[in-house]
This record gives structure tokens, C-alpha cells and sequence, in this order.
């Protein structure tokens, strides 16, 4: 949070991230209330750093709990087939533009580059969507028991989890 007066005179205090955090601390609910993935995995935190990144660049909550224009924003959002990766990197570029005074920076833009960095450079093995076949129940001949994987950028697993449990919040 910034402090309510800047004149570059002395008090270097520290900037707390609270867009940010509070961002992240909504995500987390969502995901948690939705009870789809075990806190602990990678792929939850794919799930709450795209959602919290979607709450943050869409100018945040301002309530204790999403209200339901909200909710159906987030949906929108994080809908399948949306250009949600497009819309984040225009989103940043421009939060990017200085708008602080120099030589301060913003701590909640940071915290969401980062979180970013990392969902576009992790990535996640996951089933992958495109190879389905025929139904599991009908195995085909000469095929292993085990789903094809493939090696995905963590945002492309986590916005479907967040988008899940935005329908189930």
C-alpha cells in the first residue's frame, strides 16, 4: 500500500503489494472453497496465481467477497477460447507505463510480472486434450493403459482450474 504522502523527503518505508496480495488472497479463496486441487501441487499454484493475475488486472475486488457482477466477469475472463494471454500481456504493458515518481517502484506490478514470468516460463505435464481418442472404456489394440501427456506452460493448465472454481464459488 502506498503511503498517503510522497515527497521524496526521508521515510523510505516500505511499499506493501496489498493490490497484490489481496488479488492472490481472493484467488485463494475461490480455489479453496472449489476444493478441486490439493494446495500443496503445482498445478494450484497455476490455478491461483491466473486467477489472482485476472482479478488484479481487471482493477481487483473491492469487497470482502466477490460479488456476483464479478464472478461473471471472472468467467468471462477465464473462459476457454477467450485470448486470456493476450489480454494479460496488453494489460501489463500497460501498468507498465511509469506512472510512479523515479526510483520508486510499483510493488504490486512486480509481484504480478512475476507471478506472469512464471506461469508463461513453468511448465506442467499434463493429459493432453488434444490427443483424445476413443473412449477409455474401449481400448484400442496395441496401446498402453496410460493417457498421453504433454509438457504445457502453466498458465494454460492453471486458467481452466480457475475458471472451474469460479463456476463453483
Amino acid at each position: 500500500m502506498r503511503p498517503e504522502h510522497h515527497d521524496g523527503t526521508g521515510g523510505d518505508g516500505l511499499l506493501v503489494p496489498m493490490a497484490w496480495l489481496y488479488s492472490e488472497y481472493i484467488a485463494d479463496e475461490v480455489l479453496v472453497t472449489g476444493d478441486l486441487m490439493e494446495p500443496t501441487t503445482l498445478e494450484y499454484r497455476a490455478g491461483r496465481d491466473a486467477l489472482a493475475l485476472t482479478i488484479f488486472l481487471s482493477d481487483g475486488a473491492v469487497a470482502d467477497e466477490l460479488p456476483a457482477a464479478r464472478v461473471d466477469e471472472l468467467r468471462l475472463l477465464t473462459a476457454y477460447g477467450t485470448s486470456w494471454r493476450r489480454w494479460v500481456c496488453a494489460r501489463l504493458e500497460a501498468l507498465e507505463r511509469p506512472t510512479a515518481p523515479a526510483g520508486v517502484a510499483d510493488p504490486d506490478l512486480a509481484l504480478a510480472r512475476a507471478a506472469w514470468r512464471w506461469l508463461e516460463e513453468t511448465e506442467l505435464l499434463a493429459a493432453d486434450l488434444d490427443a483424445l481418442g476413443p473412449p477409455p472404456w474401449e481400448p484400442v489394440a496395441g496401446e498402453s493403459e496410460g493417457e498421453a501427456q504433454v509438457w504445457t506452460p502453466a498458465w494454460q493448465l492453471g486458467l481452466p482450474l480457475g475458471h472451474l472454481a469460479v463456476h463453483l464459488y
